[in-house]
């Protein structure tokens, strides 16, 4: 019998206690639709408390969604972005940017899944030649597709390069609450303090059930036109205005309310300290990134790949280089990762 768990991707986590009891709390009588109720204010009003009183906070619900319309609010059809080769508007969405935005994505070398200045300064060229798409925006992923975190500093040194050339910074944060954690900073101060832009901010891995929203920062911006002022219709457009928003909206609210976002963090991601902990033991296992989040990724013996599936569900990352992924969740116990690592152990070293 397979267990309850797996750890295969904090998606196939169950929703928060919490969380379900606002859906429950939300489920009584009627509320006009499309936002236009009172959970949806009073989620738009916890944001606000995050990430500023001027944040335009627009609720959505998949995160493929949140990061194509936050592009395509900041971009033209003859833009470009510029992304980690490994990012997942580039590996992982089916071509859904390129298809919505009409951009070209740039992808560049990320060791660690991280861009750096000089990586993206190496394809930031044509500018204002006819011939070229024109580099529009940095897009980073926060925590990153290998579980690794962009430091303060990194960020900063990314939005001071963007700025400066007057393009955008995009932050897909489909993880950003384990990464603010795992980085001991507020929501405000691991993305709107270090220069992001627009922000897709994810509510599903961390508890939620299909909640996502996309926040934009700088109202004021000296060049080009407020990227979120006619955004309401891109969102319709992108069909992801939902008719009874305020069950989205009252998931993102409970997230947002008595630190709920940074427990479930913190708890995926002590736990997933503990997977390596655990299978750091396990001689002929290397652990391939540094651990800064929820996620482990590890290289394991081929043929234990197999074996090991057939009790517990989880993903390869890299076939060629048998490198697997392992991924904690808010809900994920001590017990779940001692029994996966002694079963594991058991395969691996056998």
């Amino acid at each position: 019998m397979k267990p309850i768990r797996s750890f295969a991707s904090d998606n196939n986590a169950g929703v928060h206690p919490e969380i379900l009891k606002a859906i429950a709390t939300a489920n009584h009588g009627h509320a006009v639709g499309y936002g236009d109720d009172p959970c949806t204010d009073a989620a738009l009003a916890r944001f606000r408390e995050h990430f500023g009183d001027d944040a335009k906070v627009f609720v959505v619900f998949n995160g493929t969604a949140a990061n194509c319309l936050g592009l395509q609010a900041l971009t033209h059809s003859y833009d470009a972005v510029i992304c980690a080769e490994g990012a997942h508007i580039y590996v992982d969405e089916c071509g859904a940017p390129e298809r919505l935005t009409g951009c070209k994505l740039i992808p560049v070398p990320a060791p660690e899944g991280k861009l750096t200045v000089g990586a993206v300064s190496h394809v930031y060229h044509g500018i204002g030649d006819q011939h070229h798409v024109q580099p529009r925006v940095i897009s980073i992923t926060q925590a990153t597709e290998v579980g690794t975190v962009y430091q303060p500093d990194e960020i900063k040194a990314l939005s001071h390069f963007a700025h400066e050339r007057k393009i955008f910074l995009h932050m897909d944060g489909a993880r950003i609450s384990n990464a603010a954690v795992s980085s001991g900073l507020t929501l405000r101060q691991a993305t709107r303090d270090l220069g992001v832009d627009v922000l897709s901010f994810g509510g599903t891995k961390n508890g939620a059930m299909g909640a996502e929203a996309i926040v934009f920062f700088d109202q004021k911006l000296e060049y080009g036109e407020n990227p979120s002022r006619d955004f309401r219709f891109l969102r319709k457009q992108g069909m992801q205005l939902s008719s009874k928003m305020r069950f989205v909206s009252a998931q993102l609210g409970a997230l947002l309310t008595d630190d709920l976002w940074r427990k479930n963090a913190q708890h995926s991601n002590a736990m997933a300290r503990l997977l390596e902990q655990e299978l750091r033991k396990i001689p002929a296992l290397k652990i391939m990134h540094p651990v800064e989040a929820n996620g482990v990724f590890a290289q394991i013996p081929k043929a234990a790949i197999a074996r090991i599936q057939e009790r517990y569900f989880f993903y390869v990352w890299n076939e060629e280089e048998s490198v697997v992924r392992w991924m904690c969740s808010f809900d994920t116990t001590e017990d779940d990762v001692r029994a996966f690592v002694r079963f594991a152990a058991g395969i691996i070293g056998a």
